[in-house]
């Protein structure tokens, strides 16, 4: 009587060739997952180490501030409201400089700095002093050379943000999207202020 019943056992098992196909596609797939996970993992090593870039020139552009503002004050003395607004625009950017505000929260604020900013530089119109003052003149250089940096490591930032989501997003890489550090990433969208910062340079002849 047990014969019979290990011989049925045994025709319930799948051929041979079925289980070795079953086992390959298994190795296939799980294979497939650790490449496409450790992928995500190199690229999102290449986004923060872009974005590095981006805080320490973001960092050298709040330094500069200070002395941009304290250099206007000996000329333009009836500008406090300016002084004032810059000074806070630059605190709201540095508030925003943690890791754990996100990429959109800051380009609101470098925004806000780069206007006042811009209201800053355009006061030396009104005073020719100032304009003419020299540790003014290589602060705005000094500013314009660091916001000509931030632009450089945005653009190379965004373009491997853009390659990321666009993996993120695609069939069948998406199976892995949200999973571990495998989370959205969005670009860091500001105006370009290094052309509006850009000292004005007259020819004798114009002045």
């Amino acid at each position: 009587m047990t014969a019979p019943m290990r011989v049925l056992a045994v025709s319930w098992l799948p051929p041979r060739g079925v289980l070795i196909t079953v086992v390959l596609l298994i190795l296939v797939v799980a294979g497939w997952l650790i490449w496409s996970y450790n992928r995500f993992v190199a690229q999102l090593a290449g986004i923060d180490a872009t974005w590095a870039n981006i805080a320490t020139e973001l960092q050298r552009r709040h330094e500069l501030v200070p002395n941009l503002v304290a250099a206007a004050k000996g000329y333009a003395t009836h500008e406090r409201e300016l002084f004032d607004a810059v000074t806070a625009a630059r605190a709201r950017a540095i508030a925003t400089a943690p890791d754990d505000v996100d990429v959109d929260a800051k380009a609101r604020a470098e925004d806000d700095l780069t206007d006042r900013l811009t209201g800053l530089l355009a006061i030396t119109e009104a005073y020719p002093a100032l304009e003419a003052n020299t540790l003014f003149l290589d602060l705005q250089r000094q500013l314009v050379e660091t916001e000509d940096r931030l632009s450089a490591a945005r653009r190379l930032y965004n373009l491997e943000v853009a390659a990321y989501e666009r993996r993120r997003r695609s069939v069948p890489s998406n199976l892995l999207s949200g999973h571990g550090p495998i989370m959205p990433r969005h670009p860091f969208e500001i105006r370009d202020a290094a052309a509006a910062h850009a000292p004005v340079v007259f020819d004798a002849e114009e002045r």
